[in-house]
């Protein structure tokens, strides 16, 4: 497939983003198509490039995130590093940016200055509480916004203290809902040729994966408590010993509950008083999680899934990261594994984008740049600045660009 067929091609962004959720949002929006340019700081651009682990002294955290992308590096608190940056604004489609808010005001470069430079620009924003609202001015990360999006005390056991979830989930989720911000923004400017601005709080999106979670609160004044991997709505949901390790299986509905009594010898459970529908299940589940884990502990994981899905019966391993990532379904299969060719290392492996489309696939492009590889070439095709002119910014110490 041509590149020029991915679904967001001829679409350029500006992506002012560091660290994880912007970056993360732009990286999916670069594998659908679009020209992201990393606007750097100069001297050592994305905080993430200093963060482990490192291969040959490159960050490989910052190499996944920031993978096709190009970057450059301008000074953005220096007037003609402005000038440069809004000059790009004429030229491009999307902004996206996680700093604190008031910091793109303070710099001179705003949703309304932006706006009346080009009508069509769309503004996207990641942050811990949002634009506006009481807490705006308190600074945050991806931990604040779990505890006060309510996930932690939903998460881990009822005898262990509030946990985050294993990743960076408010981040991600951030990320995940600007990018949706954007295509949707994107769409409405086709229907009515005007821009929009996007303003994404982690802590909001927090709020908003918590799902039923919320309602049982809202609805019947009933505060979710912490209840382990076990789910407050179905059973058997849950994890399981087994000789080797852990075994998930999913009992979603009464017709899989039949399967599942047939599946491990317990047919007399099918009519049983406390379990024959979900709901009596949910409320009896420490009745029946003995009974399946007398099953489940006698055998080995590989024993449990084959045999179990011979009965259509949901399940599956606990993995680890390595288990997940050597898969042949998930690695190899679906090429959620892949390798490419990074300067200054060679070939590494990464993940992949896990949208998949059919027939404009998005791919990762290119690798991760290196900071300010993409300066010279950018200014002076995009602006049609000089040699000299480029030569003279970069002894004022408005823009980086190196002889990599």
């Amino acid at each position: 497939m041509k590149e020029n067929n991915l679904p967001l091609n001829g679409i350029r962004i500006l992506d002012l983003t560091r660290v994880l959720a912007g970056p993360f949002c732009t990286m999916i929006l670069a594998d659908l198509g679009a020209e992201v340019i990393k606007i750097e700081k100069p001297g050592i651009g994305d905080d993430s490039r200093n963060f482990p682990p490192f291969v040959n002294n490159e960050s490989a955290y910052y190499i996944l995130l920031n993978r096709g992308k190009k970057s450059i590096v301008l000074n953005l608190k220096h007037q003609k590093g402005k000038e440069i940056f809004l000059e790009l604004v004429k030229k491009s489609d999307v902004i996206v940016e996680n700093f604190k808010p008031g910091t793109m005001e303070k710099l001179g470069i705003g949703y309304e200055v932006l706006n009346k430079i080009n009508p069509k620009i769309i503004c996207a924003s990641i942050s811990a509480f949002g634009q506006y609202g009481p807490y705006k001015d308190r600074p945050g990360y991806d931990l604040i916004s779990q505890g006060m999006g309510g996930i932690m005390s939903i998460t881990g056991w009822p005898d262990s203290p509030p946990t985050k979830a294993g990743t960076a989930i408010a981040d991600i989720s951030a990320a995940l809902f600007c990018c949706i911000g954007i295509l949707a923004a994107l769409r409405a400017r086709e229907l009515t040729g005007v821009g929009q601005k996007i303003d994404i709080a982690m802590t909001d999106c927090i709020v908003a994966i918590n799902e039923a979670y919320n309602e049982k609160y809202l609805i019947k004044g009933e505060i979710p408590k912490r209840i382990g991997n076990r789910y407050e709505y179905i059973y058997p949901y849950d994890t399981f010993k087994t000789k080797d390790g852990w075994v998930i299986i999913g009992v979603g509905n009464d017709e899989i509950w039949k399967r599942f009594c047939k599946a491990i010898g317990k047919e007399e459970l099918i009519h049983d008083k406390n379990f024959n529908t979900n709901e009596k299940r949910v409320k009896n589940y420490k009745l029946l999680e003995p009974i399946i884990n007398e099953w489940t502990s006698k055998r080995n994981i590989n024993e449990i899934i084959s045999y179990l899905l011979k009965y259509d019966i949901p399940c599956g391993p606990v993995y680890t990261i390595a288990d997940a990532c050597e898969d042949p379904h998930i690695a190899k299969a679906r090429e959620m594994v892949i390798s490419i060719n990074q300067p200054k290392i060679g070939e590494i492996k990464i993940i992949n984008c896990p949208i998949k489309m059919f027939p404009f696939l998005p791919k990762v492009k290119e690798p991760a740049p290196l900071l300010g590889q993409h300066t010279y070439k950018i200014l002076k095709e995009l602006l049609k600045l000089s040699d000299e002119e480029l030569s003279k910014l970069k002894n004022e110490g408005v823009i980086e660009y190196f002889d990599y």
